[in-house]
């Protein structure tokens, strides 16, 4: 990917989507007699219960958050998530053997009320109402489903990968658990693009055009105004919040939501008072 993005936000992933588009549909079945095996993305190898506590810690679930885990294995990440933070939590496992084996550890466990089972491919699981994401696949596989998290997954949705990383977006968190690594993503808004606002100056409301580019959570751009372009500074996007200020000229601090193709939110002028704004992106409509 080149280091500044010449396309739109979402194109970012295309590659490795595209790389796995055919037969991503369905899993391959090996029939062997009378038998018939499926071909697994991911071995299962169980992730010990330490890494799975500094799973969900990392990714801060509560009893209001929708778990997903892709690869579920024997179920222990989303038989966890309900048992101790009292999440509700959906796995997603091709191997109906290991559906079965967490299905009997939900139940010993006493969640079968907050839990899920769903046997399928990960890359045809419907992830939309997730709010939290864990993964323990490969760095291959992460490669291949990090569009479909970037674009199914609301902006605010916390991933939590263990070993894995997801190539060049980087993570906003990484520690250690052992010989372990867990890494948090917050699924960011997209904001690349040009937004047209007006904002306080010294001569009133000023119509002024906000650019921004984008690189999944980093962001940067400038703000022309009295046809000046000014560098901002400090821009931090975290999920659908964003905050930026100028580094030139007027003093400009601003602090909003990303809500579809605008950004709502407070900006504050040096020595004055805060003031609401919308910026609405370009092509987007009144």
């Amino acid at each position: 990917m080149p280091k500044r993005m010449l396309v739109p936000y979402l194109a970012l992933c295309l590659l490795p989507a595209a790389a796995h588009a055919e037969g991503a549909r369905e899993p391959d079945v090996v029939r062997v007699g009378q038998q018939e095996t499926v071909q697994k993305d991911v071995p299962f190898v169980p992730t010990r219960e330490e890494t799975v506590k500094r799973m969900l810690g990392m990714a801060g679930v509560t009893k209001d958050d929708v778990v997903y885990d892709l690869g579920s294995g024997d179920g222990r990440i989303v038989v966890m998530a309900a048992q101790k933070m009292g999440a509700r939590a959906v796995g997603v496992d091709i191997d109906p053997e290991r559906i079965r084996e967490a299905n009997d550890n939900a139940r010993r466990a006493g969640v079968t009320s907050r839990v899920e089972f769903r046997q399928q491919s990960l890359f045809d699981a419907e992830i939309k109402d997730a709010t939290v994401v864990t993964l323990y696949l490969l760095p291959s596989v992460n490669l291949k489903i990090r569009y479909k998290l970037l674009t199914e997954l609301k902006p605010g949705t916390r991933i939590v990968s263990h070993d894995f990383d997801m190539g060049d977006w980087r993570p906003d968190r990484k520690e250690s658990v052992g010989d372990d690594t867990v890494y948090l993503w917050i699924v960011p808004a997209s904001v690349e693009g040009t937004y047209g606002l007006t904002v306080p100056t010294a001569r009133g409301e000023t119509p002024a055009t906000l650019t921004l580019r984008q690189e999944f959570q980093d962001v940067s751009g400038t703000l022309k105004l009295n046809g000046k372009s000014l560098p901002l500074a400090e821009l931090i996007l975290q999920g659908d919040a964003i905050s930026f200020r100028t580094a030139e000229g007027p003093e400009l601090h601003f602090r909003g939501r990303v809500e579809g193709t605008r950004i709502h939110g407070n900006v504050m002028p040096s020595g004055g008072q805060s003031r609401a704004f919308t910026a609405t992106r370009n092509g987007s409509g009144s």
